[in-house]
């Protein structure tokens, strides 16, 4: 597969209802907000997983779409089997470079998240270097600030005998979010699919799809109501760009319709998009 020959920049717009998009676990797992500000967020970290969990169903047993950062195995041992697989010698320090260049290409070839996101992989006896991967996501930010409700639960099942004297029911706590619209800019470098990683055109298609769904098999009580409501892409005709990534982002403004104080659903905002490109960029709405 041919890797890429164009730079894109995207903007994916998603909301949430009654629900923690991204617990903060400094605040007792509460949603996380900007202190200053009140704006809600969601971490880069949050989102790629979802994309991986996305990939991994997907494309289930495929060649060249497993998923190295998931909860199977330690990295190390995965690395340690990148080595055998290209026929190295495993569990040595001091690796020749030529064979950790192999290694780490091993890697780009059968795990579509290293593919795409790159991967810190300098850990143990048998490191497979450090990969810049192609794409890159920002924090996600609510549009407005949100307001965040600790909301009062009961269980019947004690998780002790001990606490079963007490009574049949513990009390519990749940944060949510009552409505957020949520913003989150990413960038795709042709550039770096080329020299590094081999992210290719199908790959990129695949990411398409997987930030589309990324909500849609991820479904928890915790969560709420979560959708992706728009995913803007801006292409370039060129590898390098044609335009800078801020100025195409300002295209998409996002605000409150008339009259409307406290959000509380999608229809209660406005997206406005300035379809005049500079030139060599192309705006496609993906969803």
């Amino acid at each position: 597969m041919e890797p890429i020959k164009n730079r894109y920049e995207f903007t994916v717009i998603f909301d949430v209802e009654n629900g923690n998009p991204n617990g903060d676990p400094d605040a007792g797992n509460m949603p996380r907000i900007d202190p200053e500000t009140s704006a809600g967020l969601v971490t880069d970290v949050c989102l790629k997983r979802k994309i991986r969990n996305f990939v991994e169903i997907f494309k289930e047993d495929e060649p060249y779409y497993n998923i190295l950062v998931k909860p199977d195995k330690a990295l190390n041992t995965k690395f340690t089997e990148a080595y055998e697989a290209i026929g190295e010698k495993t569990g040595q320090k001091g690796k020749n470079p030529e064979a950790v260049r192999a290694a780490r290409d091993y890697i780009c070839q059968n795990y579509f998240d290293v593919r795409t996101f790159g991967a810190v992989m300098s850990t143990g006896n048998d490191p497979c270097g450090i990969v810049r991967g192609p794409v890159q996501i920002s924090f996600a930010k609510s549009v407005d600030p949100i307001f965040t409700q600790d909301i009062t639960i009961t269980r019947q099942a004690r998780t002790t005998e001990d606490k079963r004297d007490t009574g049949e029911t513990e009390m519990g706590r749940k944060s949510i979010v009552p409505y957020g619209l949520y913003r989150a800019d990413g960038y795709v470098s042709a550039m770096l699919a080329q020299k590094i990683t081999k992210f290719s055109e199908e790959d990129l298609e695949l990411l398409w799809k997987a930030i589309i769904n990324m909500f849609e098999h991820d479904r928890s009580a915790a969560r709420g109501k979560m959708c992706v409501r728009k995913l803007y892409v801006f292409k370039h005709d060129s590898v390098l760009g044609n335009a800078p990534a801020n100025v195409l982002f300002d295209k998409i403004v996002i605000g409150k319709k008339d009259g409307v104080e406290v959000p509380r659903s999608f229809n209660d905002y406005e997206i406005t998009v300035d379809k005049n490109m500079p030139e060599g960029v192309e705006l496609q709405e993906k969803a």
